[in-house]
């Protein structure tokens, strides 16, 4: 006597909730690793950033303290007598805002 295997039918939801389970096993996985290279990626993008403005206030740092040196009284004293003007107290006028 010989054995007869029964085969079992797949219903079309149980056809269905496998199709979907593959689905997911499979496209679960690479949405992560994209999600992670897109995070990397703008965070490296951040950090230049940071860099960058980080820098720039260096700069702006620096050129104010460049601009409070040529605006102070010695280098403004020293231009005038390089140019053959005299520095006389009594001709300078104060203006004050109301």
């Amino acid at each position: 006597m010989r054995k007869v295997k029964k085969r079992v039918k797949i219903g079309k939801f149980e056809r269905l909730l496998y199709t979907l389970a593959i689905v997911l096993t499979v496209s679960l996985p690479i949405s992560i690793v994209f999600s992670k290279a897109t995070l990397a990626q703008i965070n490296f993008e951040v950090e230049k950033t940071k860099k960058e403005i980080e820098n720039q206030n260096k700069t702006n740092q620096s050129l104010s303290m460049k601009i409070n040196e040529l605006a102070s009284l010695d280098k403004i004293e020293e231009v005038a007598k390089n140019e053959g003007l005299s520095y006389n107290n009594d001709n300078i006028k104060t203006v004050e805002e109301k």
